[in-house]
């Protein structure tokens, strides 16, 4: 289930039925997103949104820093408004 809006300039979660919620970390692609665990220990999934869900992949912490840094990297390129929000997000839960 997602929660909160579904505007790029609006948080998102995700609660995953085992780990309880993720917050949304990063675009990832091909209707793929990075989540990690809200409130446990880092853990980090590839999340693919479905018509009857979600399905959710463990990912490691290098492929999600990977992930985050090639959005990072595409919004400084494009010069988007969002590139604070996403820097702000990296560094939170990468540095």
């Amino acid at each position: 289930m997602i929660q909160g809006s579904s505007k790029l300039n609006a948080e998102r979660y995700l609660n995953h039925p085992t780990f309880g919620m993720l917050y949304l970390v990063s675009p990832a692609g091909e209707s793929r997103d990075v989540y990690a665990t809200l409130y446990a220990q880092k853990m980090f999934f590839l999340v693919t949104l479905q018509p009857r869900g979600a399905e959710f992949e463990v990912i490691p912490y290098l492929d999600a820093r990977h992930y985050a840094e090639k959005n990072l990297s595409a919004c400084l390129r494009e010069g988007s408004s969002e590139t604070s929000r996403w820097k702000d997000l990296f560094h939170q839960t990468f540095i």
